[in-house]
C-alpha cells in the first residue's frame, strides 16, 4: 500500500480528499491488524520503506505530536488530522508547513466525511476588548487594603 505509486502528493482538494479517506482505510486496517493507530505506523503503511525515521522526525516536529501516540478517529476529532496531513503534504513537497491550502483541505474534509461536523464550526470570534475596566481583582485588594487589622 504504497501512497506514491497510486497518487501524487500535491497540495490540491483532490489529493486532500484522497489522503482523508486514505487516512480512515488506514485506520480500520491497522485496527483489524491489531497495531496502533499512530503516526508511525500510518506513515510505515503509505510510503513503506521510504518512511525513514528522518522522515517520520520531520513529521511529527511539524504536526508538533510524537510518532508513538495514538490517533483518534479522523471523523471525530479532525483537527489532530488535519495538523498531520498538512505535515506530510508540506514534507513530501518541501514546502512550509504554513503554504498548504487549508481551505482546500477543510474543504476535502467536507467532501470525505459529509456526513460530519464541519472542521471550522467550533471557531472563535476574536470579542473586543472590554471598554471599562475589570473591577474582580481592583475591588477585592481596595477591601483588604481598607479592613482594619488587629
Amino acid at each position: 500500500m504504497d501512497l506514491e505509486t497510486k497518487m501524487e502528493v500535491s497540495n490540491t482538494q483532490e489529493c486532500f480528499v484522497e489522503l482523508w479517506l486514505r487516512l480512515e482505510h488506514t485506520r480500520r486496517l491497522l485496527w483489524v491488524q491489531h497495531k496502533r493507530f499512530c503516526i508511525r505506523n500510518v506513515l510505515k503503511s503509505w510510503f513503506g520503506l521510504r518512511a525513514t525515521n528522518d522522515f517520520i522526525w520531520e513529521v511529527c516536529t511539524k504536526c508538533e505530536k510524537t510518532g508513538w501516540d495514538e490517533l483518534p478517529t479522523p471523523m471525530l476529532y479532525p483537527r489532530r488530522h488535519r495538523e498531520l496531513l498538512r505535515a506530510i503534504v508540506a514534507v513530501k513537497l518541501g514546502i512550509s508547513f504554513y503554504r498548504v491550502n487549508l481551505k482546500a483541505l477543510d474543504a476535502a474534509y467536507s467532501v470525505a466525511f459529509p456526513d460530519s461536523t464541519v472542521i471550522n464550526i467550533n471557531k472563535k470570534r476574536k470579542d473586543p476588548l472590554p471598554t471599562s475596566p475589570s473591577k474582580g481583582r481592583r475591588d477585592f485588594t481596595t477591601k483588604i487594603n481598607n479592613q482594619d487589622c488587629p
